[in-house]
């Protein structure tokens, strides 16, 4: 991801004008890099190193889905729509 994708997604995420690391973006960034890898590894089957990185984004992106849907669920549940995730 360069930083334009980022920023794009930043932007698109974001809860105030200053935010860049709430849960909900934070959430959007890991869920288009893990589509990334896993398109990677698609390809690459025996990548292992970059495998052990797409389990460490899932558990990562899990866990801020868990504090969200115990922070705010009506954010949580609008963040799974949007970004087309299932649960």
């Amino acid at each position: 991801m360069d930083k334009e994708q980022k920023q794009g997604l930043i932007e698109e995420y974001r809860e105030h004008p200053t935010d860049t690391g709430s849960s909900t973006v934070q959430v959007a960034v890991l869920t288009h890099r893990i589509r990334e890898l896993t398109e990677h590894l698609r390809e690459h089957k025996n990548d292992e190193h970059s495998r052990y990185g797409l389990i460490k984004m899932v558990g990562l992106r899990r866990r801020h889905l868990e504090y969200l849907a115990r922070e705010d669920i009506s954010q949580y549940q609008s963040l799974l729509g949007r970004l087309g995730l299932r649960r």
